[in-house]
């Protein structure tokens, strides 16, 4: 069980309230007061909850009456990186966003809240990151960060989107912690609707193996952001032609022993179509 200074149940005497925080900690108090902790560490839900700075901290009577011993009250400095998820999931446990966080990715890679966020010395106020997005993520993710510098990328460098408009770096249900749309779509189609249908035809690999079956998700040296540089490759890998079919009757198109043009010359409505089964226009 946690003691008084480690955050366990305490007498309500033992608190002493923020304002005497804000004696000696009055640039961390000045930050805290401009956070969306602000308002809700003052909201009543139960034991420290509803107690400002020591909502987080612990009741601070004894840290105060030493003098200000370190020992005698909740740091998250040098804390035990476990102790200190398990201090932030006490509020931020529910929900989507955070539901998921203990069987994430991120948690499974010992990676913890003060690693992105910090209450106090933020330098980004929304969700108070440590860093601006990409920059926080490519501490980490490097070879992604080489992904997007290829000539044909989502443009995370340029600031129009952001890693997490695709991933929920809090965890999810969804592989490469995917978010989804309502419809429970691959989290492309929240973007690019054109390709959402749903289709009277559609394109299997749309529907079983997603986008990734064809483009590369964060940055390609390929045109479109696909796997291969000539689009009937990428064709090919699933629709082999069979010599002596009647394929053939069409040379330069379906015969691959003369010259051929690309496949979406012709099938036009590759991801789907509500008029042609061979996705013509």
């Amino acid at each position: 069980m946690l003691s008084h200074a480690q955050g366990g149940k305490a007498p309500v005497d033992e608190f002493v309230g923020s304002e005497a925080c804000k004696e000696c900690h009055s640039e961390i108090y000045s930050n805290f007061a401009n956070t969306p902790h602000w308002k809700t560490s003052f909201d009543a839900r139960g034991g420290a909850a509803g107690k400002g700075c020591e909502s987080c901290h612990g009741p601070g009577r004894e840290h105060v009456q030493s003098g200000g011993d370190p020992a005698k009250i909740v740091s998250f400095r040098g804390a035990e990186r476990g102790k200190v998820v398990e201090r932030c999931l006490a509020c931020h446990q529910y929900g989507l966003e955070h539901g998921n966080f203990l069987r994430s990715a991120h948690k499974s890679s010992a990676v913890i809240c003060l690693d992105c966020h910090s209450a106090h010395h933020f330098t980004q106020p929304d969700f108070l990151l440590v860093k601006p997005q990409p920059d926080l993520c490519y501490g980490c993710h490097a070879e992604q960060q080489a992904e997007f510098s290829r000539p044909y990328h989502h443009r995370v460098d340029e600031k129009l989107i952001r890693c997490t408009d695709c991933h929920n770096q809090h965890g999810g249900p969804m592989g490469r912690q995917l978010r989804t749309s309502a419809a429970q779509n691959a989290v492309c189609l929240n973007c690019h609707t054109e390709t959402a249908g749903p289709f009277v035809y559609e394109h299997a690999p749309l529907r079983a193996e997603g986008c990734t079956s064809c483009h590369v998700a964060h940055g390609s040296v390929n045109p479109r952001m696909l796997k291969v540089s000539e689009v009937n490759l990428l064709c090919l890998s699933c629709h082999t032609v069979t010599f002596g079919s009647m394929t053939r009757d069409a040379p330069g198109f379906h015969d691959q022993s003369a010259q051929f043009q690309a496949c979406t010359l012709c099938h036009t409505s590759i991801h789907g179509s509500n008029f042609s089964r061979g996705f013509f226009r």
